[in-house]
């Protein structure tokens, strides 16, 4: 028999509470970013398979792993944080309700905010592979949404408001944070859609004209989760590659995952630098 998603998702925060405080911030990392969570003072991993009903990703660049330490902030303390490590995605075959267990689990913890993370492709005719983009807003071009179905009033709302779905504050902490650490920062839209198969260039015209800046395949399905739950959304765009009919090469996952490489320092600064204020914001 199938459990349900509050169940599920009341399970796993269960186990996670029996064994750590829950920190303020969880920030899930995307293809190849992998390395804030290898940058955490005092590190503890666990392997999704330990964890109750977490999926395993099965993409390249995607570590299965929750991995909890800190990161220190301006002040000389230590903030505890929680990086999920890997997600997994619906063009995987995954029903919604397991891409976003995660999202929910965290929630269920007991963790405030969640910074989104992942890799995407520049529309924005300015951006450059390596450029990091704070996530504005959003477009769901994925034809799916992980609240269809029944509505559990334990999770959320039916109707949940998206109007501000990323918090205006926690971008304003990531902006600060850029500042610190002199990591230039983008803003923009992020169209999400189903993949696995890159955007035509005709796709990415159309997505230019309605105000994308960078196109993905994840993140907006635990936004909305995110949200359906109360949690504070913060997330960033890794511009790891040109998008169809703009670059002039062709499209590759290794491409992704060499880029997410090269913007590994600034990437990891900007968390590192970003983390502790949000945790400050959302625990006022």
């Amino acid at each position: 028999m199938q459990v349900g998603a509050y169940e599920a998702a009341r399970e796993a925060g269960d186990f996670l509470a029996e064994r750590h405080p829950p920190p303020p911030v969880a920030v899930v990392l995307g293809s190849g970013l992998g390395a804030f969570a290898d940058s955490l003072d005092d590190a503890e991993r666990l392997s999704y398979a330990t964890l109750p009903h977490f999926p395993m990703p099965h993409v390249q660049g995607h570590a299965g792993e929750l991995v909890l330490g800190h990161v220190h902030d301006p002040h000389g303390g230590r903030v505890a944080v929680a990086a999920l490590s890997g997600r997994v995605h619906v063009y995987e075959g995954h029903p919604l309700r397991l891409v976003v267990h995660a999202v929910r689990a965290m929630h269920a913890w007991g963790v405030k905010a969640v910074v989104f993370t992942n890799a995407a492709g520049g529309i924005d005719a300015s951006f450059a592979p390596g450029d990091l983009m704070l996530i504005r807003d959003h477009i769901n071009l994925m034809g799916c949404n992980p609240l269809q179905g029944p509505n559990d009033e334990r999770l959320g709302l039916r109707f949940p408001d998206m109007s501000a779905a990323y918090d205006p504050a926690l971008g304003e902490c990531v902006r600060q944070a850029a500042g610190e650490v002199g990591v230039r920062l983008r803003e923009g839209v992020y169209a999400a859609v189903m993949g696995p198969s890159y955007e035509t260039p005709a796709e990415i015209r159309m997505l230019g004209l309605l105000g994308a800046g960078a196109v993905g395949m994840s993140t907006v399905p635990e936004v909305v989760a995110a949200r359906h739950v109360g949690l504070r959304v913060a997330a960033i765009s890794c511009i790891t590659n040109l998008a169809a009919g703009i670059a002039q090469h062709p499209l590759s996952h290794d491409e992704v995952k060499e880029t997410a490489a090269i913007v590994r320092d600034s990437f990891v600064g900007l968390l590192r630098a970003a983390v502790p204020r949000i945790a400050a914001e959302v625990e006022r």
